[in-house]
């Protein structure tokens, strides 16, 4: 993100900014698309199921090329892997749900980091953009939180997943912040 990195909130520079194995915890509210195929999408990537206060924790596991996150929203555990975008995705970040990649921009605006969809790829063949899924998705800070808030939805299907909440470093990552 380079000099933009400066401009964002302590706890979200705080949350991206380490190289080492970590998890934060805290709670977050998910809704849930209702038409056929959003159910059918949020199956396949394995998004949690709707609710509201659910538990959540969110591990950051260093890889070669990336980082993976593991998300476990109240027991539903879903992955991905987010990298430096590469070539002509310099400067992006890509992340990969299985067999999905996409790649957004990193925004920092009015201290939110927005996570904007450029492209995205299916078995690492290039899809059109009028199909490309998206969202207002943004990491934040409040009240002393790290705060998330995605929204996935795609073109003829709606509504995937929405999540928002709040993280707080586990014990032994606050420890070592101060």
């Amino acid at each position: 993100m380079g000099v933009a990195f400066d401009g964002l909130p302590p706890k979200v520079k705080q949350l991206h900014d380490s190289s080492e194995l970590r998890s934060w915890s805290g709670a977050a509210d998910i809704t849930r698309g209702t038409g056929v195929l959003s159910r059918i999408a949020a199956a396949i990537f394995g998004f949690p199921a709707a609710g509201s206060n659910v538990p959540v924790t969110v591990t950051f596991a260093p890889e070669k090329n990336g980082e993976r996150w593991t998300r476990n929203f109240g027991g539903r555990k879903f992955h991905s892997v987010q990298s430096q975008g590469s070539e002509e995705g310099a400067g992006l970040l890509t992340e990969r749900f299985g067999p999905v990649s996409a790649t957004m921009a990193l925004v920092v605006s009015d201290g939110r980091l927005l996570l904007v969809p450029k492209k995205w790829s299916l078995l690492g063949v290039p899809m059109p953009g009028f199909l490309m899924p998206g969202g207002d998705s943004f990491e934040s800070e409040r009240d002393g939180f790290f705060r998330f808030d995605v929204e996935i939805a795609a073109p003829f299907v709606g509504l995937i997943v929405t999540y928002k909440g709040a993280l707080s470093p586990d014990t032994g990552e606050a420890e070592n912040s101060t």
